[in-house]
């Protein structure tokens, strides 16, 4: 039921992204288009008007002008001469506009096509005796259409000239013009979010998959699945993060369960012997000396026993998730501290050798747990021998160079060439197998030759991880001589 629950919600989720990065799309398309498609609109429109107004004022003043510098008569423009320079023809010729002959007292002389409306205005204008004379209506309505009209006096009550410029054709284009850009917005707005849909879905594409992985892997707990990327932008980013997290995550589910199994196989024992011995005590009144006393001396030696090996699992499991704070520490102060303890514990002579420059970052306490068990190794194993223990600190050695300050002749530069330093402990014990030299540092892994010996097989594994979190390698190898060196590095 949660299973078919999700899926909707999800789906709900992505719906929406895509519709609202639709909607968004298709807004600012809108938007910028109507924008556009306004300001083109309104300054066609002004143009077109405002030049119609220029040519029907140009016209009206030629008119007036005409007028003025010679007596007309009504006769003059009732029609177009046939040479074609009449005074009416350059009127009509150059702006396409109407035309009507008004006699005295407003009498009709030369009808216009269509007839234009007289009203007292123009009758006064005809009977005027001043040439030039205007009375204008800028909007009049004649069958229907708009029409811009002047009237001029001829001057001396002869009549008049009406000049009529139709308007309503270029206001009907301006309206199929306003129409069309309408219709061109909405258009662009359709494409913009149809185009938007499509891009919000391939975009979402990945997220989907994205979700889904994530979604799967909380339902079912599996940290294997499969996170499919493609690409190189965020999302594909955001994939790979997700796709690394998962993998870190499965490789520490796989430690965790392989800690577990290896813990439960090593407590076996221990665990099977104590339960042995307990039953014994039962009949410890029945047993002689010697035996209660080999059976107390077997108990504890147990007990110890499983001690160290709970301490080391708890340092291990904690050495996978340390929060101690990196500082910057000596190794061969911290190789001493480890020494001294060492020698108290163990009665061994322990000696400390350094060289270079041993300052590092790290973690003190994982270090020196690193440390004292490659030593408390060194000294199980080094039991019948005389000789030192010997632990080696080595970093980079100090560069040669112009002298410090007040050392104006030259002289030793003490800071130190980036590299790593090398922590090495030395014995003469019976050494390492050839075998075993390349698995000494496996998780309770235990030679055959220490199998008798006291140890849990997880000392050299921690080792191994502290090595690695301060970014380092573990090392182990025969020495010249007899016995082993092991140690290892810590990057700078």
């Amino acid at each position: 039921m949660t299973r078919f629950a999700a899926t909707p919600r999800r789906l709900r989720r992505v719906s929406s992204l895509r519709a609202t990065f639709t909607v968004s799309f298709a807004a600012v398309a809108a938007a910028v288009t109507v924008l556009v498609g306004f300001l083109s609109y309104d300054a066609a429109a002004r143009l077109v008007r405002v030049d119609q107004q220029t040519v029907f004022a140009e016209v009206v003043q030629d008119l007036r002008d005409q007028v003025r510098e010679h007596p007309l008569q009504p006769q003059d423009f009732a029609s177009p001469d046939t040479d074609h320079d009449g005074p009416l023809d350059d009127i009509i010729r150059p702006s396409r506009t109407d035309i009507q002959v008004l006699g005295p007292g407003g009498a009709m002389v030369d009808r216009g096509s269509p007839p234009l409306p007289v009203n007292d205005h123009d009758r006064a204008i005809a009977d005027d005796g001043t040439a030039g004379e205007l009375e204008e209506h800028k909007d009049v309505d004649v069958d229907g259409d708009r029409y811009r009209i002047a009237t001029v006096a001829l001057g001396g009550g002869r009549g008049a000239v009406q000049i009529a410029q139709q308007f309503s054709d270029t206001e009907d284009l301006l309206r199929e013009l306003q129409q069309r850009t309408v219709l061109l917005v909405g258009a662009v707005v359709v494409a913009a979010g149809l185009f938007g849909w499509w891009l919000a879905r391939r975009i979402t594409r990945r997220l989907v998959r994205l979700a889904g992985a994530a979604e799967d892997v909380a339902r079912t707990g599996r940290l294997g699945i499969q996170v499919p990327v493609t690409g190189y932008d965020e999302v594909a980013r955001l994939g790979r993060s997700f796709d690394r997290m998962l993998g870190r995550l499965a490789q520490s589910e796989e430690d965790q369960r392989r800690l577990v199994q290896d813990a439960g196989h090593e407590l076996r024992t221990p665990l099977t012997s104590l339960r042995t011995n307990i039953s014994m005590l039962r009949r410890i009144d029945e047993l002689p000396p010697d035996a209660r006393e080999e059976l107390v001396a077997d108990l504890a030696l147990e007990s110890r026993e499983l001690t160290d090996l709970v301490n080391e699992l708890v340092a291990l499991a904690a050495g996978q998730s340390d929060t101690e704070p990196v500082r910057q520490l000596d190794l061969a102060e911290l190789a001493e501290d480890v020494a001294i303890v060492a020698r108290r514990r163990t009665g061994r002579e322990i000696t400390v050798h350094v060289t270079g420059d041993t300052a590092v970052d790290g973690r003190p306490t994982a270090l020196q747990r690193a440390v004292s068990n490659l030593v408390e190794n060194a000294a199980k194993f080094d039991r019948g021998s005389k000789s030192p223990i010997e632990v080696v600190v080595a970093g980079p050695a100090p560069r040669t160079g112009a002298g410090q300050s007040g050392d104006p002749g030259g002289g030793t530069d003490m800071s130190a060439r980036p590299g790593p330093v090398r922590v090495e402990v030395l014995d003469r014990g019976p050494g390492i197998g050839d075998d075993d030299l390349v698995r000494v540092f496996d998780r309770f892994y235990r030679a055959a030759d220490a199998r008798s010996l006291p140890g849990s097989g997880l000392g050299l594994s921690i080792v191994r991880e502290v090595a690695t979190a301060h970014g380092g390698t573990p090392f182990a190898f025969h020495r010249e001589g007899g016995g082993t060196v092991i140690g290892f590095t810590v990057g700078r």
